[in-house]
C-alpha cells in the first residue's frame, strides 16, 4: 500500500515469454512435454545446445544456455534495477502499454504530504496508470482498470494515515524516553497537546525551529507477517471469541529520519500492519492500521512499552476521571 515513485516514466518492459496466438496449440511429439507425469527427468542438457538440422519439425521449447539465463527476483542483478527508495522497478512506465487495459486511467500524480528524507519537497503517489502497469507487471491480472481509481484514493489514504500514526511517535519520543514518559503519562487523549507544547517551549528556549521527521525509504513485505501479527493469529486459533481476525492483507517497512533537539539524527525503522475490518452499513470499507517501531534494540522496545504504560497508568490513578471532574466543575 505504499508505491511511491519519483523517477520520470520510460518505456514499459516487454515480457520475455509471451503467450502464443493460438491456445489450442500442442508441441510436437518430440517436446518433453509431451512425456508422462510420472517419467523420471533425464540428467539436464549441456548449457550450449545445438540446434537440430530440421527446424520445421522440431520441439518449439529450447532449453535456455546459462548465458541467456534471466536473473531471479533475488539476485543482484535483478536488484540493481530496483529504486533504493521503494524498491520498485526504476522505469515504470506511465502510459497505457496493455491489451488487457479496457478505460483509459489519469496520468496525473498527486504529492503527499509525506517529507522526503533528502529534503527535495514530498513523496508522489503513483498515478491510477501507473498503479494498474504496477499490478500487471506483479503478476495481478484480475483487477478491473476501471476499479484502479478508486484504489489508488485508498492507497493515498492509508499511507496519510499510516504517516501521521509516525508522527505522533515522534513527537513523543524524538527528545528522548524521559520525555516520551512525561508525555504519554498524561493518556493517549491529552499527549498530542502535550508534545506540542514541550516541543514550542524547547524550540523557545534554544531559540531554534522544530525539525519534522522524514521518510528516507520504504519497502512493502506482504508475504511476511511481523511477529505482533503472528502472534495475534495464534490468539485468534486458541481464543476465537476475542482474537480471531484475518491477517493483515499488507505490511511495510517504513524508514524514517528523527531529528533530535540538539540537532542530531537518526535513522529509525517503523513497522505497519495493514487489516481490512467489515464493512460499514453504507458499503464503505473499512481499514485498520497498526503502526509502531520496529523492535530493533533496547531503546526501540522501551519506546512501545512507555507508550503503551503511560496510557494505562493515567487511567489506573484516576487521571481520565479527575479530568472529567474538572471540565464538570468549570
Amino acid at each position: 500500500m505504499g508505491w511511491f515513485w519519483a523517477d520520470s516514466p520510460a518505456a514499459a518492459p516487454v515480457a520475455p515469454h509471451p503467450m502464443p496466438a493460438n491456445a489450442s496449440a500442442t508441441p510436437p511429439p518430440g517436446c518433453p512435454m509431451h512425456k508422462p507425469a510420472g517419467e523420471v527427468p533425464s540428467a539436464p542438457p549441456p548449457s550450449i545446445v545445438t540446434k537440430p538440422a530440421d527446424s520445421a519439425s522440431a520441439c518449439p521449447y529450447v532449453p535456455p544456455t546459462t548465458d541467456t539465463k534471466e536473473p531471479s527476483a533475488g539476485s543482484p542483478s535483478y536488484i540493481s534495477k530496483l529504486n533504493p527508495l521503494n524498491y520498485m522497478p526504476k522505469n515504470l512506465s506511465n502510459q497505457r502499454d496493455h491489451t488487457e487495459q479496457t478505460v483509459d486511467l489519469p496520468l496525473d500524480r498527486e504529492n503527499s504530504t509525506i517529507p522526503r528524507g533528502d529534503g527535495q519537497g514530498t513523496w508522489e503517489y503513483p498515478s491510477p496508470q501507473q498503479m494498474y502497469n504496477a499490478m500487471l507487471r506483479k503478476g495481478y491480472t484480475d483487477t478491473p482498470a476501471e476499479h484502479v481509481e478508486a484504489m489508488v484514493s485508498v492507497h493515498n489514504f492509508l499511507n496519510e494515515g499510516a504517516w501521521n500514526e509516525i508522527v505522533e511517535w515522534e513527537k513523543r519520543f524524538s527528545a528522548g524516553l524521559s520525555r516520551g514518559w512525561q508525555v504519554c503519562s498524561k493518556g493517549e487523549e491529552n499527549a498530542s497537546l502535550m508534545a506540542d507544547m514541550l516541543a514550542r517551549k524547547d524550540a523557545m528556549a534554544a531559540n531554534t525551529e522544530t525539525k519534522d521527521p522524514s521518510l528516507v525509504r520504504f519497502m512493502g513485505r506482504p508475504s511476511e507477517l511481523t511477529p505482533k501479527a503472528r502472534m495475534l493469529q495464534v490468539m485468534g486459533w486458541l481464543y476465537p471469541s476475542k482474537y480471531e481476525t484475518e491477517p493483515p492483507f499488507d505490511r511495510h517497512d517504513w524508514f524514517v529520519r528523527r531529528v533530535h533537539p540538539d540537532g542530531t539524527e537518526r535513522e529509525k525503522r517503523y513497522v505497519i500492519d495493514y487489516y481490512s475490518g467489515p464493512p460499514e452499513e453504507t458499503g464503505e470499507p473499512v481499514f485498520y492500521l497498526d503502526v509502531r517501531p520496529a523492535v530493533d534494540g533496547p531503546l526501540d522496545a522501551a519506546e512501545r512499552v512507555v507508550r503503551w504504560g503511560g496510557d494505562v497508568w493515567w487511567r489506573a490513578s484516576g487521571g481520565s476521571v479527575r479530568e472529567e471532574l474538572a471540565k464538570l466543575k468549570q
